[in-house]
């Protein structure tokens, strides 16, 4: 159900959040994911509830991931943004069932990482029925508001729904609202920009959005997957060779929509210092493509300024490193929200946009990752039941 049609006065809410934020040096250095839990928050606060938080935080091996993977390191920020006390609660359940006996309305207690829980048996990866038991005791109702996670059939996200009323938060309502768009109604011309290290999990959001879509303009290690599978030399470049059967038909039925690299910047693992603007079919056997070139640049450019929808997943190449930036930052900055709906679809892409300071390029910003790309490859989440739509 949505938050809105479910009965919450006074009710004990558990509420899964996404505070996978990233972090450096134990310092979180964007919160933009603590803020865009808030408006459930204080939902329930306005509602007179008592609210337990949990979430997951980095990957979790063994017991020596503990220390750099504790949500304690969220309280500060939380605790200023919401302008209250957070209680904490360890991961072991006799210390979690005290501290919600404890809980008053109106109070809010966040829980240790649920991936802790994994160092047994990995109850939380493998949706152990007791754990899934254990969190649906805690409360009366449960709230989804995780979309990051919500791909996932975790204890935390997927198990605790059959033993307990439940339904989702206002931020994967207005995720879905955004990304259900652009596979049931974008406006045209509808342009898609996919790019980024990881190709095989992009390949199914093509083959689902290709037929909606007019141009598709590929960068990053995807594009250099497709010039490669049409026998491009792309030297010593990332990319997936395992694909190569299924770019073949995807490149013979959509040809026409398709937009690969014109020319590229390559550079040398030997020599840290070099890099070159070369066209696409001058790339020798010790260069890796790290950018797409000036005049690929032009063209998605020209494609851009007429779409009306635009959705961008990935980075044209090597943002981080500043030889290599020109791509990425020159499509993002020709991204105009006054004359098109901006779409950009989680991971690199939102990192690139918040280094770059364009989110005033944008008309919305997924917080999904992976999620984002299974739902619109799918059309549905694991962990997001059609009841919860209602």
């Amino acid at each position: 159900m949505n938050i809105q049609n479910i009965n919450l006065d006074n009710k004990t809410v558990l509420v899964r959040v996404d505070y996978n934020v990233p972090t450096f040096e134990n310092k979180i250095i964007d919160d933009k994911k603590i803020v865009a839990s808030l408006k459930t928050i204080n939902y329930l606060l306005e509602k007179n509830c008592k609210i337990i938080l949990m979430s997951h935080m980095g990957k979790i091996k063994s017991e020596d991931d503990f220390a750099n993977n504790s949500l304690k390191i969220v309280i500060p920020i939380l605790e200023k943004l919401l302008n209250k006390k957070i209680k904490f609660a360890s991961y072991e359940k006799e210390d979690i069932i005290k501290k919600v006996k404890l809980l008053k309305n109106k109070e809010v207690l966040l829980l240790e990482n649920t991936r802790f829980r994994d160092i047994f048996n990995k109850e939380e990866s493998s949706c152990s029925e007791e754990l899934s038991k254990f969190y649906a005791s805690l409360c009366d109702v449960f709230i989804n508001d995780a979309f990051a996670s919500s791909h996932r059939k975790h204890a935390s996200t997927y198990g605790v729904t059959k033993y307990v009323e439940s339904g989702i938060g206002f931020l994967i309502i207005e995720e879905l609202k955004n990304l259900s768009n652009l596979v049931n109604n974008p406006k045209k011309p509808f342009t898609i920009v996919m790019g980024g290290k990881k190709v095989d999990d992009k390949i199914p959001v093509i083959k689902n959005l290709i037929e909606k879509c007019d141009y598709l303009l590929l960068g990053g290690a995807i594009a250099n997957t497709f010039l490669y599978v049409k026998n491009y030399n792309v030297g010593k470049s990332i990319i997936n060779k395992d694909l190569k059967e299924e770019i073949e038909n995807i490149l013979k039925n959509y040809r026409s929509k398709i937009y690969l690299p014109k020319d590229v910047v390559v550079g040398n693992n030997d020599d840290k210092n070099y890099f070159k603007l070369k066209k696409i079919d001058e790339v020798n056997d010790d260069e890796i493509i790290y950018d797409i070139g000036s005049e690929t640049i032009s063209l998605y450019k020209l494609i851009l300024k007429k779409s009306k929808t635009v959705f961008l997943n990935g980075t044209m190449g090597k943002y981080e490193d500043e030889k290599f930036i020109n791509g990425t930052k020159e499509i993002f900055k020709s991204l105009n929200r006054d004359n098109a709906n901006i779409i950009v679809g989680g991971g690199d892409s939102v990192g690139a946009i918040n280094t770059l300071g364009l989110n005033n390029c944008v008309s919305y910003l997924s917080t999904g990752g992976g999620a984002t790309l299974e739902y619109l490859a799918k059309g549905y989440l694991e962990a997001i039941r059609k009841e919860d739509l209602k």
